[in-house]
């Protein structure tokens, strides 16, 4: 079935987020002792390219229902990690959920996985950092589990925690 498309409608920047003021390099120059940085390469997506925020997680595998869900609540300037297993099989973030993530104030989404409707989330006012993307779209099962600790690339992300994100890599603390 093939999904109608509109234009795309440009929702306000909540108000509770905020631009990151500081470069991933000078906070590890700062603070690395207590900051692990992702060595796998993201792709920048989003209309922002820096931003930061405390980790909230979803653990899922081609089935995004869990990411939609969590991403249609309040997000209070936090940043979405989406442990997809590194799959570009399917997206786990398409234009419609990337809106809603505006709409309920995230500060940015970090996809281990692939994303879809890339020129319209470029054009959002949201971080969003992904390996790729894939047009297909997910399973809607709500298959995975939320705020729970993910690994990526032997970085821990653990919900509370402060993560960062800009052209140059990702911080997270430990």
């Amino acid at each position: 079935m093939v999904r109608p498309r509109s234009k795309v409608r440009h929702p306000p920047l909540a108000p509770s987020v905020d631009v990151m003021t500081i470069a991933t390099a000078d906070l590890y120059d700062e603070r690395g002792d207590e900051l692990d940085s992702v060595s796998l390469q993201f792709l920048d997506l989003g209309g922002r390219t820096a931003f930061d925020g405390p980790v909230r997680t979803v653990r899922c595998h081609r089935d995004n229902g869990l990411v939609k869900q969590v991403l249609s609540t309040p997000g209070d300037g936090a940043v979405l990690v989406i442990d997809g297993a590194g799959s570009l099989e399917s997206a786990l973030v398409g234009d419609l959920i990337a809106a809603s993530a505006v709409r309920n104030g995230w500060a940015g989404i970090i996809v281990h996985g692939a994303i879809r409707d890339r020129a319209a989330i470029a054009a959002l006012p949201l971080g969003v950092k992904a390996l790729g993307s894939n047009p297909r779209t997910s399973a809607k099962n709500d298959v995975g589990e939320v705020d729970v600790h993910v690994t990526i690339s032997a970085v821990v992300f653990t919900p509370g925690k402060h993560v960062w994100a800009d052209a140059d890599g990702i911080l997270v603390e430990r």
